[in-house]
């Protein structure tokens, strides 16, 4: 019988966001398929509206990622969202047209992400793969001697994703947000987004999606194991961990500093050397950057190098 039971990442959207979620998808499509029809005067209110949908949706999920999820980093992020969806709704109103080629990365993202998270056959798929490729990793190493690998205890699915530890006692889920699909839409997204040549983006996207896979079943490993061995079950982390995160059991204090700490932490620095690594591929993504950045910032920010500017131009310092 299993004394305990963690997800990985925990990731529960209540009904009404999955609803919400659909909603703003369909709004960005339209605004993207207007633009494409040439009918700019209608995709940009069209698109503001997306944003402000957007802004919504992630103002719903405050209180998850804040207070259920726990997630320091993933809680402030989703609060900066709000704000910055609404700003850029605002800009696009305005009038500032180059913001289309974000609001259409948006709308790729979204159809990437929303099939498998809304969908429970698909949701089983992708979960099992990444469950069963994490056990062969843990198998394959070697660390994890009388580890079981079993359906989830919870009854909450039929899934094989769940890793049990006699010697401690506890257990681990990989659920949904363990996949990375959130990784793959926000690069799949972006490459689709951008006019470039589609063998580079090609290759942008087959290189990003498998480095994002490689890493996130390291990431999945690390904290299965380190939360089934209890590495950080010490006694001077204990309590500030626990007051930290409102934890009442010193048994959850190796899954929250290995998730939520170390990974979620490490996750932010990986992420920003994929975006620097496939750029080099598709330097068109660098536009991207650079109009959000200029927006939230207020003043323009060039980040392409005068090699990578269009038609080898050169781009201000």
């Amino acid at each position: 019988m299993l004394l305990s039971t963690q997800s990985l990442t925990e990731f529960s959207v209540l009904p009404y966001t999955d609803v919400l979620a659909w909603i703003v998808m369909a709004v960005f499509v339209a605004g993207v398929v207007l633009d494409r029809r040439d009918r700019r005067d209608l995709a940009m209110p069209v698109t503001a509206g997306a944003w402000g949908l957007f802004a919504v949706f992630w103002f719903l999920l405050i209180h998850h990622f804040a207070l259920i999820h726990r997630s320091a980093i993933q809680a402030v992020l989703v609060i900066v969202a709000v704000p910055a969806c609404l700003y850029v709704g605002w800009q696009l109103y305005g009038g500032r047209e180059s913001l289309l080629t974000l609001s259409r990365a948006i709308a790729f993202m979204t159809i990437i992400y929303l099939p498998f998270e809304t969908s429970y056959v698909a949701r089983q798929v992708l979960i099992e793969t990444v469950a069963t490729q994490t056990a062969g990793v843990i198998d394959l190493l070697g660390i994890g001697e009388g580890v079981r690998f079993v359906e989830d205890p919870t009854g909450e699915t039929t899934f094989m994703n769940t890793f049990w530890f006699p010697e401690t006692g506890q257990a681990s889920r990989i659920v949904f947000a363990c996949t990375g699909i959130g990784s793959i839409a926000i690069f799949g997204g972006l490459i689709a987004a951008v006019d470039a040549p589609r063998r580079k983006k090609a290759v942008a996207a087959t290189v990003s999606i498998a480095i994002i896979w490689v890493l996130n079943v390291g990431r999945n490993v690390f904290i299965a194991v380190a939360n089934g061995y209890q590495w950080f079950a010490i006694q001077w982390l204990e309590g500030p961990v626990m007051f930290l995160f409102g934890l009442s059991e010193p048994s959850r204090v190796s899954f929250f500093v290995a998730d939520r700490i170390l990974s979620q932490g490490l996750a932010v620095f990986a992420l920003v050397g994929i975006a620097v690594l496939v750029s080099r591929w598709v330097p068109e993504l660098l536009d991207i950057g650079e109009e959000l950045l200029s927006v939230l910032l207020g003043r323009e920010v060039r980040l392409r190098t005068p090699e990578t500017a269009p038609d080898g131009g050169e781009t201000e310092p």
